[in-house]
């Protein structure tokens, strides 16, 4: 499997999820979220296979969210609207994001990350 991890290297949930991939010898492909932010279609994709709510793939406690003004703007938004956004600012994404074949996994939870990899 494939796995692509999209991380913040000075955010420290973002270090906790990396260390937990390398202390468990799981490969992948890293990508600086900010420096490389996926496109708008990728984030479709991963939306679609989170089977999340568009609101949960904004990074919620963020700065740029705050200054923004999300909070209430995110009701009112399509989800083109929503996802075009997200992609315009790797900052405003929840992270990190765990993108496999089949499945797309927002934030780090050490037992989600166990029951998907670790099977």
């Amino acid at each position: 499997m494939a796995l692509t991890f999209y991380w913040y290297p000075k955010c420290g949930t973002c270090r906790k999820a990396k260390k937990w991939l390398d202390e468990h010898d799981i490969a992948y492909e890293a990508v600086h979220i900010v420096e490389n932010p996926p496109s708008k279609a990728l984030l479709k994709d991963f939306y679609e296979q989170s089977g999340l709510p568009i609101k949960r793939l904004f990074n919620t406690s963020g700065q740029k969210y705050r200054e923004l003004g999300l909070k209430d703007k995110i009701p009112e938004m399509s989800e083109e609207e929503a996802l075009e956004l997200l992609a315009s600012d790797g900052m405003l994404i929840k992270r990190p994001i765990l993108a496999g074949d089949a499945f797309a996994m927002f934030g780090f939870k050490e037992d989600a990350y166990e029951k998907l990899l670790k099977k």
